[in-house]
């Protein structure tokens, strides 16, 4: 496997067409004060956002991107570009401090003559009082001035925020889409795309096959936990790695023993309609607690997975 990971908007062709609404766009000048970019940074959401940030600054922008070559690009690649500015969460939230003094850097006088660029990452975390008091820059933003908002779910901004801009064009790709860019940038021919919903998206999913000489790799422990789920629904006993799991772990866990459910379900569509019916509703039980782990104190995770499997096996005996 791939000892480091690092990409660009331009090597994820699932962008090409928001990148080249952008910038015909851009090049026509008439680009909006506000885009809204909402794509799970799993699918490159944040490099994209990164890519018109430094387009839009640069000063002689092609049809392929910022040209790399002018001072502008320069000081932005250089990572010190005064007209530039990104708020990601402080926490898990991204408070009102941070969005006043975006709000007020804003309105100074660009430095080197251009356009004055902000991305907020993972802007969904705006707290109410944030996202309201960027409401009156994304209303008046001044003359050359670009606001990009990043968001993994944009369906959690507020309506109000939302409405404001305007949002980049985007379809998440096939399956086959992933699977041939996995073999062109992760040398790896076998379908490891039947963990895209564990692990978020095809980066995450490359991400998961890094190895080293410490522990195997996440997309290692994922198949380990497929392998261990179907031999526990089929002993009734919890086996192997899931009685050893870890707090870190017990999410990718229960989000493969979902997988397994719903293979179960198609499967054995002839089975009985109330047999099919509980195994569903097990399964959905199941994915209700990867959300609800996210913010639940400590758990006994040995337990909860026991019971999920006797909870099978009483539906199936």
């Amino acid at each position: 496997m791939v000892a480091e990971l690092a990409y660009t908007a331009e090597q994820l062709p699932w962008l090409e067409t928001p990148r080249q609404a952008f910038l015909a766009q851009l090049i026509g000048q008439k680009i909006p004060h506000a885009q809204l970019v909402g794509i799970d940074s799993a699918y490159g959401g944040e490099l994209l956002a990164v890519f018109m940030a430094r387009a839009a600054m640069c000063m002689q922008p092609t049809r392929v991107g910022a040209c790399g070559f002018c001072k502008s690009c320069q000081l932005f690649d250089a990572g010190n570009h005064p007209d530039f500015y990104h708020i990601a969460a402080d926490g898990n939230q991204i408070k009102v401090d941070q969005i006043r003094e975006l709000c007020t850097r804003l309105t100074a006088t660009a430095q080197q003559n251009g356009r004055r660029v902000a991305v907020i990452h993972h802007s969904e975390r705006l707290n109410s009082a944030a996202a309201n008091a960027l409401l009156k820059t994304l209303e008046e933003p001044g003359k050359d001035t670009l606001l990009i908002l990043q968001s993994d779910t944009p369906a959690r901004l507020m309506a109000t925020v939302s409405s404001r801009c305007q949002r980049i064009p985007f379809v998440v790709p096939n399956r086959e889409t992933i699977k041939n860019w996995l073999a062109q940038q992760c040398a790896i021919q076998e379908d490891v795309t039947w963990c895209l919903s564990v692990v978020g998206g095809p980066l995450k999913l490359a991400e998961s096959l890094l190895t080293n000489d410490v522990q195997q790799s996440r997309y290692q422990s994922l198949l380990q936990f497929r392998k261990d789920w179907a031999q526990s629904l089929s002993s009734g006993h919890l086996c192997a790695s899931l009685l050893i799991i870890s707090e870190q772990q017990i999410i990718d866990a229960l989000k493969v023993l979902y997988l397994l459910m719903r293979q179960v379900l198609l499967k054995n569509s002839h089975q009985d309609a109330f047999i099919q019916a509980q195994i569903g509703n097990l399964a959905a039980k199941i994915m209700g607690m990867c959300h609800s782990l996210s913010t639940m104190p400590s758990v006994n995770y040995l337990a909860l997975c026991q019971s999920y499997v006797l909870e099978y096996r009483e539906i199936i005996k």
